[in-house]
């Protein structure tokens, strides 16, 4: 609970100090006369959510970035595991990605405009391949990564390839896919801004757009805040469904101060109770079990 007290703590210091500031109209190097206070945001941020165009926009803006997102999750995750696994995919893909990759995506809206009969393909497009290279980067390291064991183990037990496909490769790979994944949705959402302030008739970006070209700076913070609630929401949600599809990961947790945390045994484990002279004649009795077999080793290891 402290943690959230200050996290709330921060978040209203943030907000305290740039009314302050605007209020002031402090303006040392930089300008924060030109910036609009935090009652004049709220003030609009209540007066937009209270008409349909707001709602419109949320809506458009959501429903480019999950069907862009979905799009770019299924083929970066087939496409990193196919680069990975098979040579003859490196060599036909492998070039082809490398050189699309560093291309920002927002630089492919003249593409997306001459290429699809619509914006609204246009703006998924670019937000499918926006997402699309983070998930294929971290899954082709993922897989890579995995120890041969695991799979040398499950074709001694007499597994084929689908087999060794969803018992190895994707449970090993899951933490670094949603690692991509995390990534993707936050470029996801700054390339489809992006793209509805160029070519979009709707959506968040439009509508922040259309504000700072009318000099209503009140209704720009609207959308910047928007924006970020919206951002924040869905790294969230994929964080919290990575963190549930690989719950058999060991994981550290933060301890204030360094206090040791006790360990709890999982339910039905045995629990052994012993007093505090037992633990140490235990304790002493291995120690000299130790000695005495690394005595025999160097002796072993002399003759």
């Amino acid at each position: 609970m402290s943690r959230y007290v200050l996290r709330v703590a921060s978040l209203a210091a943030a907000l305290g100090l740039w009314q302050i500031l605007t209020s002031l109209k402090v303006d040392l190097w930089l300008r924060f006369s030109q910036f609009p206070t935090v009652t004049d945001v709220a003030r609009a941020f209540a007066d937009r959510i209270s008409g349909a165009d707001y709602w419109t926009d949320l809506t458009d803006s959501l429903t480019r970035i999950l069907t862009g997102f979905a799009l770019a999750a299924v083929l970066g995750v087939a496409t990193g595991v196919l680069v990975a696994r098979s040579r003859l995919a490196e060599d036909l893909l492998g070039p082809v990605l490398e050189v699309v990759r560093p291309i920002p995506a927002i630089a492919l809206v003249p593409v997306a405009i001459l290429l699809f009969p619509s914006n609204e393909q246009g703006i998924v497009f670019i937000t499918c391949t926006a997402a699309f290279f983070p998930v294929l980067v971290s899954t082709r390291h993922a897989v890579r990564a995995l120890t041969p064991v695991w799979e040398e183990a499950v074709r001694t037990m007499g597994g084929g390839r689908w087999r060794i496909l969803g018992s190895v490769v994707l449970p090993g790979a899951l933490p670094g896919i949603f690692g991509g994944l995390s990534v993707g949705i936050g470029v996801s959402w700054i390339c489809v801004i992006s793209a509805e302030m160029i070519s979009g008739q709707y959506g968040v970006g439009y509508r922040t757009w259309q504000d700072y070209t009318v000099v209503n700076y009140p209704g720009v913070f609207v959308g910047m805040v928007t924006i970020g609630v919206l951002g924040w929401v869905t790294s969230t949600a994929v964080e919290l469904l990575g963190r549930r599809l690989t719950r058999w990961l060991p994981r550290t947790s933060y301890v204030p101060g360094g206090r040791p945390r006790a360990v709890v045994p999982a339910a039905g484990a045995p629990v052994a109770v012993q007093a505090d002279g037992e633990s140490q004649k235990q304790s002493d009795a291995e120690q000299q079990d130790r000695d005495g077999t690394d005595q025999e080793a160097r002796d072993e290891h002399f003759v």
